[in-house]
């Protein structure tokens, strides 16, 4: 017998064997359960991810001899579904038949009963391939088709199906499997076939299937035909032109330590084994991710391709900004390869600049942890409010964020002393109206606000700090909007994030950050970009006609003042 691909040999027999796609799958059961079944399905998803499987087990599922929903796999129905021979169930590649008249006799056989099932089971994959005269052809019998027929439309892009079709089906989103679901299949598989594996490979092959079972098994097929009864690393980075972690942990050390002879030497032989560059890039990118996860974090959970330990050795090497820029580096790169005709010349010079990427200075390995130095320079019209008395009279001293002996983890500033405008509570958010809006506006001072534009991107020093480091990052992501005083009016780009921080819970917090950083207590607001225009057009309109109030009439109230 001719040999059978594996993805062929062990493509699912019944719902229960489907990796991942949970959702689509009890969905399917339950409507099969209730007899709740739709004329039309669209699934819709990346390549590989089982959506003709899940046609062909639906199929099953509707014409078992032991009933709607089973799928003994054994009755005469079940075999001739698997085997591809079925008279009621039958699959139409749109890619290859896609126009008017291949619709159209569709058509004139849909009207005829079935000959061995319950139902007939018109599979349409690559739908989306259908000229817009066959998907017109299609629409009137999508949507009264005979009671004994079920159309199951599949796509890997379903925008470009015409609404019109869209309307008529019930749609089903598959998505990439994870890597779990990809790895316990691929164990499952190698067990059965008798091969010899490692860990390490299996990643390997996950990597490089994106979220596709198919894809991984089609991998897998391809190493198991080159290395024989063994799965082995080398075997798939010989196969696929691929580095080693190994080797990109390395080549990433030299770029960090400047060493250019040792770089270079190693892109040559890079192009001399016909390296996957792209792929090399991508992985860079990756290595460098983690990194930045575990500066940020030290949440070693979210390592996707860097043990604890080689995280830190490279936290000894490089700081945020750093990261941050060899990040950009990569990503313009990324971009770049497409419009390039070759990107070998491409790659060498994104590689140089990761190199300038890291600043000369002292050796991070003597600084345990970032230092910085408090508090920072301010206007004259924001004087240091004293919290801790014992603390202003040495503010040239550099203070650590993080304090070595871990028990002591406490922020810069621990103040009860909330400021909190008058009227502002509704429900577990603060929320100031447009009238209270326009008095804020109206006595902003503009120098405070360029003050804290000018040393906003120093939250980014407190990222990592163990008290103050997510409320840092939340303000980090926005920008200074309108500041007074005593009161900071903060833009996002979204609005659930402005949400987050005018939770009232985040209040306290958010003002120990700023007070921290800008030495000011102050009340902090947010509001996403859509309202910033919608406030600074209201502001503008009570300008034009004199009705703004005047700053030295207006008296914004504190609670506790």
């Amino acid at each position: 017998m001719a040999y059978k691909a594996l993805y062929r040999t062990y493509r699912p027999s019944t719902f229960d064997e489907v990796a991942g796609q949970e959702h689509i799958v009890k969905t399917l059961k339950n409507a099969l359960a209730t007899g709740k079944l739709a004329h039309a399905y669209l699934f819709a998803g990346p390549r590989g991810t089982g959506k003709t499987t899940m046609a062909k087990l639906l199929a099953k599922a509707l014409n078992c001899d032991e009933g709607i929903g089973h799928q003994c796999n054994e009755c005469k129905n079940c075999k001739a579904i698997i085997e591809g021979t079925h008279p009621d169930v039958l699959e139409l590649d749109a890619a290859s038949n896609n126009g008017v008249d291949e619709i159209r006799d569709l058509i004139d056989k849909v009207k005829y009963g079935t000959i061995l099932g319950r139902y007939k089971v018109y599979i349409i994959d690559e739908v989306h391939m259908l000229s817009t005269g066959a998907f017109n052809a299609l629409l009137k019998t999508l949507e009264e088709p005979p009671e004994h027929v079920i159309f199951i439309l599949a796509t890997t892009e379903p925008h470009k199906i015409l609404p019109t079709i869209l309307s008529r089906c019930q749609r089903y989103d598959f998505t990439k499997l994870s890597d779990n679901d990809i790895k316990n299949r691929l164990r499952d598989v190698l067990n059965k076939e008798g091969v010899s594996f490692n860990e390490d490979a299996i990643d390997i092959i996950i990597s490089l299937a994106d979220g596709g079972m198919r894809d991984a098994l089609s991998i897998l097929d391809q190493v198991l035909a080159y290395s024989g009864n063994k799965l082995d690393v080398q075997d798939i980075l010989d196969i696929f032109a691929l580095e080693s972690k190994e080797e990109k942990l390395a080549l990433l050390n030299s770029i960090v330590s400047k060493d250019v002879s040792d770089v270079l030497s190693r892109i040559n032989r890079y192009v001399s084994l016909g390296t996957d560059i792209k792929r090399l890039t991508d992985d860079l990118l990756l290595i460098l991710k983690d990194i930045l996860i575990y500066q940020s974090s030290r949440n070693t959970s979210c390592l996707e391709v860097l043990s604890e330990d080689e995280a830190r050795s490279f936290f000894k090497l490089l700081d945020i900004d750093e990261t941050l820029k060899m990040i950009d580096i990569i990503m313009s790169a990324q971009k770049d390869y497409k419009s390039v005709s070759s990107i070998i010349p491409l790659f060498e010079v994104t590689i140089l600049k990761l190199i300038t990427a890291k600043k000369d200075g002292e050796a991070k390995e003597e600084i345990p942890e970032p230092q910085i130095e408090r508090p920072l320079p301010k206007p004259e019209p924001i004087q240091q409010k004293s919290v801790e008395p014992q603390k202003p009279a040495e503010p040239e001293q550099p203070v650590s964020l993080f304090d070595q002996p871990v028990e002591e983890e406490k922020p810069v500033v621990l103040s009860k002393d909330v400021l909190v405008i008058k009227d502002t509570r509704k429900d577990n958010s603060f929320f100031v109206n447009d009238d209270l809006m326009i008095n804020i506006m109206v006595t902003a001072k503009k120098e405070i606000k360029n003050q804290l534009l000018d040393g906003w991107s120093n939250l980014k020093r407190y990222i990592t700090h163990p008290t103050l480091g997510k409320i840092a990052s939340l303000l980090v992501d926005g920008r200074p909007l309108v500041a007074s005083n005593k009161v900071l009016v903060i833009e996002y780009q979204f609005p659930t994030t402005a949400e987050r921080a005018n939770l009232i819970e985040n209040q306290e917090a958010i003002q120990n950050v700023v007070e921290t950083v800008f030495g000011k207590k102050m009340f902090v607001y947010a509001v996403s970009r859509k309202e910033s225009v919608r406030c600074q057009q209201n502001y503008m309109n009570k300008l034009q006609i004199s009705k703004l109030p005047k700053a030295d009439t207006v008296n914004i109230e504190f609670e506790g003042e």
